[in-house]
């Protein structure tokens, strides 16, 4: 019996205008999605997954885009030709989604409950009460911890799994026929992405609704998906069966991105980017454990240059004007040493201390107990002056990098100013001398220097980053989720460049991340945090090969590894 179809685009193409003129974003595509099925849409950043995914719901940018060819027909009716006032009812209706921020679409001064209840009465003849009632099970559908409270509750009040599962709740309280989920897992953590995936996965059988899901990691769209789309460049290079797109790609763009990820049972020395595919440059180059062995030899076999005793990070919050304030303890105990030359490994959960422990040792939110020896010496215990001097030797790299730089400062400036300040070069030519090499170095021309953070891409902006923290000549680095937000591709781009830093400058790293695939092909050394405090610490491939606890395991489990 064959498969009736629900969603057809046919030929389609898009076009954006600026200032330079107009542009094809989306190339003459044409897939179809079937009734009760999930269907992946992959591909990177720029690839035109998210325009043509609006298109269906008449969410483009009317004034500076437009639809020259084809159609989108959705039960008979061709949506590239209906009027706004039109949409407003398949919105949510028939048609809902999922997007990839739920902090920026969720509203922050409205509960979460009352969100999710406006949407009811607005396209239902529900009651107040009865909308009530309904968003509770839709919550308890979505498997909300405590759903009263989440009822109650603000977004910023809520965890990020949790916002996710209020946007999900949202996007289904009308059972919508489709529900697109744009990037829904992207900045979630490896175990609370697979509670989201088995969750989508649930609900579509149970609604029997089609689901379109797009990502960037061909290895999670492989795990939830009936048939695969892969897009490259505005256009459709391939799509067909998962187990066929899977196993055997057709396309090299395709077979790029399966092998971009960080292998889990291989140490390459340079991770594959997609270029290096295309241009068939590929080093497959595997770090012996021989090797591995012989530098961690030279690397152990000198004092620490970072230790850690018995640190703690406690905080306390008042629920009342009466009551006693309740303490919480973000990191409890957390002892390890950190070597020159070395790369630690952080890994755990969101809330699990990751963060506050660097900021701890950045002296950005100082500890309640215990010691932070940097070279010997307790930091905690230095003048104001001298803890100055020190910010110069450890430097972090942030998650997102347009957040920390200026908007209306050029790179150039921007990196020029701390030099300044801790009075690297004599002079601002000299010191212009040295970040134009510096940017060179991280893979950008001469001309990046007079931009601004706008005028970059996400992959080129974690770049600028990096110029920033080495060109105050650091000794050691925090690296936090600096490259969870990055397509699969310049994701590799990027630890390639830092593992080349490494080699060049000997620079140390803490590597915090809570992809284990990624942490895993970065560290010697590995340290697990749950819940504030250390669950399990060891060499990197001993722990992935042969993980010692509970939680460890379910880490490793999390980590979506393809069919």
């Amino acid at each position: 019996m064959s498969k009736s179809k629900l969603l057809s685009v046919n030929d389609l193409s898009i076009s954006f205008s600026s200032n330079s003129g107009e542009k094809d974003i989306i190339k003459h595509i044409s897939y179809t999605l079937y009734e009760n099925e999930i269907l992946g849409i992959v591909g990177e950043s720029g690839s035109g997954k998210s325009v043509s995914s609006l298109a269906i719901l008449g969410l483009l940018p009317n004034k500076i885009s437009k639809i020259t060819s084809g159609k989108i027909v959705f039960n008979n009716l061709d949506l590239t030709q209906l009027k706004p006032k039109a949409f407003e009812h398949i919105r949510g209706n028939d048609i809902a989604m999922i997007f990839q921020e739920p902090m920026s679409s969720l509203n922050p001064s409205m509960t979460c409950g009352k969100q999710v209840s406006e949407i009811i009465l607005k396209h239902t003849s529900l009651s107040k009460t009865e909308a009530k009632a309904e968003t509770l099970s839709l919550f308890e559908k979505v498997k909300l911890p405590l759903p009263e409270r989440v009822y109650s509750a603000y977004p910023h009040e809520i965890s990020g799994g949790q916002k996710q599962r209020v946007m999900i709740a949202m996007a289904i309280a009308c059972k919508p026929k489709i529900l697109i989920a744009d990037e829904p897992t992207t900045a979630l953590d490896v175990t609370v992405q697979k509670e989201i995936i088995k969750l989508l996965k649930e609900l579509q059988k149970n609604e029997g609704m089609s689901i379109i899901f797009i990502s960037h990691d061909l290895a999670l769209v492989s795990e939830i998906s009936n048939r695969i789309v892969v897009m490259y460049k505005g256009e459709i290079v391939e799509q067909g069966d998962v187990n066929t797109v899977f196993k055997t790609p057709e396309h090299i763009y395709t077979k790029a991105l399966i092998n971009s990820k960080p292998s889990l049972d291989v140490r390459l020395k340079t991770l594959p980017t997609i270029s290096d595919f295309i241009n068939k440059t590929t080093d497959y180059t595997v770090v012996s454990t021989e090797e591995r062995q012989k530098t961690h030899k030279n690397i152990y076999s000198k004092p620490p240059l970072l230790e850690i005793v018995n640190l703690e990070k406690e905080y306390f919050s008042k629920s009342g004007w009466f009551s006693k304030p309740t303490a919480f303890k973000a990191v409890n105990n957390v002892s390890f040493k950190l070597y020159s030359g070395e790369t630690l490994g952080l890994v755990g959960e969101s809330g699990c201390g990751k963060s506050t422990l660097a900021n701890a040792i950045l002296l950005l939110d100082k500890a309640s107990a215990g010691k932070i020896l940097y070279n010997g010496v307790d930091i905690n215990t230095l003048s104001k002056s001298k803890i100055r001097a020190l910010r110069k030797d450890i430097q972090i790299i942030f998650q997102d990098p347009y957040a920390s730089l200026n908007p209306r400062l050029p790179i150039g400036k921007a990196i020029m100013e701390p030099m300044k300040v801790h009075r690297i070069g004599t002079s601002n030519n000299e010191r212009k001398e040295k970040v134009m090499d510096l940017l060179e170095r991280v893979g950008l021309d001469n001309d990046s220097f007079y931009k601004y953070p706008h005028e970059f891409s996400g992959g080129q902006r974690q770049r600028v980053g990096i110029a920033r923290a080495i060109a105050l000549q650091p000794k050691l680095i925090i690296c936090d989720e600096s490259v969870s937000a990055l397509d699969i591709s310049v994701q590799a781009q990027v630890l390639n460049l830092l593992n080349e830093l490494k080699e060049n400058f000997n620079f140390t790293y803490i590597f915090i991340s809570h992809d284990l695939s990624v942490v895993k092909y970065m560290s010697d050394q590995l340290v697990v945090m749950n819940k504030g405090e250390i669950e399990e610490m060891n060499d990197a491939d001993e722990i992935y090969n042969s993980p010692q606890k509970e939680y460890t395991k379910k880490l490793i489990h999390a980590i979506p590894k393809g069919l």
